[in-house]
């Protein structure tokens, strides 16, 4: 493929915002090639490793075991890759050394337990830290092999949160602050500006190791360099809101107004933006497949309907990827209809998610 036609820097910025980015379009097994290698080699020689989803939580949690280990290897896992992350640790991890896992949960228990039995095996102790919703047993299934789990409050605390009251040490006021800030951005508090902060820069950062150490150092105040680059991707950042608005159409599905959107954005300030013109419940359909829902006071089932899509998360934010994509056609479908057939299978599950609570006599929607 000739590199100008995933290369999007001389699109225009409407175009721009449908596609997917340069990432999308590099074949799972050369990225799986990669990553392995990348493992590799920061496995070499250290003693505690993180399984850390990439985001500023996990990231968080990443420099919190710095702090108290002095070194950890990150190895970035995806929701839908804890497996590869896990496995990484046990086939290329030294002998007896720490692992642990963060801001990752298991949909079923099969899903990781080969890997994980083979990372008890290599560590001398698995630590997992999470606040997501768990299935009660899975929970007990990861548990009985051995590993500590502690679970949050997905209303109340996020991994970071979980982190700081699990490990044992005296951190410093600034990784404190940094939790309280992360939980800020992670549960959609927003009440501390330093939330986008650290939100915006976990996303744009080149690579994860960069912030990490930065907000090791730093906590959520971060360096006037690091602000600078901050607003000068921000004038992108709010075009690309504005546009995903601007598509923004509302369906009435039983009791709720619920928001529907396509394009590459920050799907927070969109969700918050669909909110603010009567949404109770907002979906942001990305151009590379997955979709974002995030609820409101007056819709905490985001996580019931992205469970019928293949996705889960929280009351008020999850993620899914509904199963709609078996070529790429259907992507090509998927850019050139801004999503109608995800958006449609998402709508679907709000219905049946509707018809669940309309037939349960305990639910407070009634």
């Amino acid at each position: 493929m000739d590199d100008d036609l995933i290369d999007d820097r001389d699109l225009s910025p409407e175009r721009r915002s449908l596609l997917p980015g340069e990432g999308f379009f590099v074949p799972d097994s050369f990225e799986e090639e990669l990553e392995a290698q990348e493992a590799a080699e920061a496995l070499a020689g250290v003693s505690v490793a993180v399984v850390a989803d990439p985001d500023a939580d996990g990231l968080a949690c990443v420099a919190l075991l710095r702090e108290v280990y002095g070194e950890a290897a990150l190895i970035p896992t995806g929701p839908h890759d804890l497996e590869d992350g896990m496995e990484y640790v046990a086939e290329y991890g030294e002998d007896d050394l720490r692992a642990f896992v963060c801001d990752l949960s298991p949909d079923r228990f099969e899903y990781v337990e080969e890997e994980l039995a083979a990372l008890v095996e290599t560590a001398s102790e698995v630590r997992w830290f999470d606040h997501h919703q768990w299935d009660e047993s899975v929970a007990d299934a990861v548990r009985e092999t051995g590993v500590d789990l502690v679970v949050g409050d997905s209303e109340e605390e996020c991994t970071a949160d979980v982190a700081l009251r699990s490990l044992d040490y005296e951190f410093p006021a600034h990784l404190h602050e940094l939790a309280a800030v992360t939980r800020d951005h992670d549960l959609w508090i927003k009440d501390d500006p330093r939330s986008d902060d650290i939100s915006d820069y976990s996303y744009w950062v080149e690579d994860e190791e960069t912030y990490v150490e930065v907000v090791r150092e730093h906590g959520p105040d971060l360096p006037e360099e690091t602000m600078a680059m901050l607003e000068e991707r921000r004038v992108e950042k709010t075009d690309r809101i504005e546009r995903a608005l601007r598509r923004a159409e509302f369906r009435e599905i039983g009791p709720w107004t619920v928001g529907i959107t396509y394009g590459r954005c920050s799907q927070n300030e969109v969700a918050e933006g669909m909110r603010e013109e009567g949404a109770d419940a907002s979906v942001i359909v990305k151009p590379s497949g997955p979709a974002s829902i995030r609820g409101t006071d007056d819709f905490e089932r985001a996580h019931e309907v992205a469970g019928k899509v293949n996705g889960g998360g929280h009351p008020k934010a999850a993620g899914c990827k509904p199963d709609v994509y078996e070529d790429m056609l259907d992507y090509a479908h998927h850019w050139t209809t801004q999503g109608a057939v995800c958006k449609q299978a998402i709508i679907d599950a709000f219905r049946t998610v509707a018809a669940e609570v309309d037939h349960d006599p305990d639910s407070p929607e009634e």
